[in-house]
C-alpha cells in the first residue's frame, strides 16, 4: 500500500447516510478498523442513527451483502472492511482479487461509491500494522468514504 495517502481535508458528513460490511475472519483485527472507521465517521459528524453495520464470515462474502446495502438505495456511500492475509496457497490471491473485482463492478454498476477497506497483507505482523497504531488504514479508509460520498452528492446522476 502507498505511503503517500491524499491530502486530509474536512469534510461535514451529517448529513450523510454511510453502510458497512465486515468481516468477521481475522476479527481482532478488522474490528480494529471498524472501530476507528465508525470513530472517524462520528467525528465528521455522521450521525449514528446515518451508519449502518452489518457482519458476514469472510471477505469473500462482503461483496454480496455491500450488493444489498447498495440495493436498498438508503446509502451515500458503502465501506468494505476485512483481512486476508497470505497462507500457505494461492487461495488468499483469489479471495483479494474476486473480492475486490466485485466490490470495483458493484460501485460502477450502481452508482454508489464503495471504498474497499480489504486489508491484503503478506504475513500477520504486516496486517497488524495495517490494521492498527500509526500504519492503519482506516483513516484513509473514513478520508474515502466522505469524500466519494460528498463527490456523489455533488454530482448526481441524471
Amino acid at each position: 500500500m502507498s505511503s503517500s495517502p491524499p491530502e486530509n481535508f474536512s469534510i461535514d458528513g451529517s448529513q450523510m447516510s454511510i453502510g458497512i460490511v465486515a468481516a468477521r475472519y481475522n476479527q481482532e483485527l478488522v474490528d480494529a478498523l471498524l472501530a476507528d472507521v465508525i470513530n472517524g465517521l462520528k467525528a465528521a459528524d455522521v450521525p449514528e442513527g446515518a451508519l449502518e453495520t452489518i457482519r458476514v464470515p469472510g471477505s469473500n462474502d462482503v461483496p454480496l451483502a455491500v450488493s444489498y446495502q447498495v440495493a436498498a438505495g438508503k446509502f451515500d456511500v458503502c465501506v468494505a472492511l476485512g483481512v486476508i492475509i497470505r497462507g500457505e496457497t494461492p487461495h488468499y490471491e483469489l479471495i483479494a482479487t474476486s473480492s475486490c473485482d466485485a466490490l470495483q463492478h458493484i460501485a460502477i454498476d450502481s452508482g454508489v461509491p464503495v471504498i474497499n477497506g480489504i486489508i491484503v497483507a503478506e504475513n500477520e505482523s504486516q496486517a497488524e500494522d495495517r490494521c492498527r497504531g500509526k500504519g492503519s488504514k482506516a483513516f484513509e479508509f473514513t478520508q474515502a468514504a466522505l469524500e466519494m460520498a460528498q463527490f456523489v452528492k455533488n454530482y448526481p446522476a441524471s
